[in-house]
């Protein structure tokens, strides 16, 4: 499947293991693919990006996932569901904290497996996206995986990632929207030669 990646597509997943790195996960997770997707310059998800006004919103997506981190990767939508029967997230992560230190219940930074290989692992949910991109690709009838495949498929996908995103306006369907103009439905409406 990578040969079909873009070389802007290859640099993003290269870039994930780097913001990985950067942080010191012991695995590539959807946040790191995003991540990697905001740093892309000139690309279809570039523009995307920017027009969704995620570059100028960088500090608030890190915080978003730094609170989804500690509440140990829990989506708003668990949060809220949590909630509606009377368990309180935010009271619970303020106890463990209170007991086992600040980020006591935060995701990602356990082990360090990656040691003896000197590799990152993927996530099981970031090799669902890196797969669900080629769906997305061919969806679209693309014959290549590019950052836009890549970018739909966080959207598509549902986790911290995508609600992170819904939550600064960045859903599967403004994504679309910006990246293939307002009549985009998901394909490209390729006729049929008779």
């Amino acid at each position: 499947m990578f040969e079909r990646f873009t070389p802007g597509a290859r640099a993003t997943v290269k870039g994930a293991v780097v913001q990985a790195e950067r942080v010191g996960a012991d695995s590539v997770t959807e946040e790191h693919l995003l991540l990697a997707l905001l740093e892309q310059e000139g690309g279809r998800a570039a523009f995307a990006v920017t027009a969704l006004g995620l570059h100028d919103r960088r500090a608030s997506l890190d915080a978003a996932f730094a609170e989804a981190r500690r509440r140990g990767g829990l989506t708003k939508a668990d949060t809220d569901a949590l909630a509606g029967i009377g368990i309180d997230i935010g009271a619970i992560v303020s106890r463990v904290e209170g007991a086992h230190g600040e980020g006591a219940l935060a995701t990602g930074r356990a082990g360090r497996r990656w040691w003896w290989s000197g590799h990152r692992p993927f996530t099981s949910g970031a090799k669902t996206v890196l797969e669900n991109s080629l769906r997305v690709a061919l969806g679209r009838g693309d014959r290549f995986i590019g950052e836009e495949h890549l970018l739909l498929a966080l959207t598509a996908k549902p986790g911290v990632v995508a609600d992170v995103l819904a939550e600064h306006g960045a859903t599967h369907a403004t994504v679309q929207r910006a990246l293939y103009g307002p009549d985009a439905d998901g394909s490209q409406g390729h006729a049929e030669a008779g």
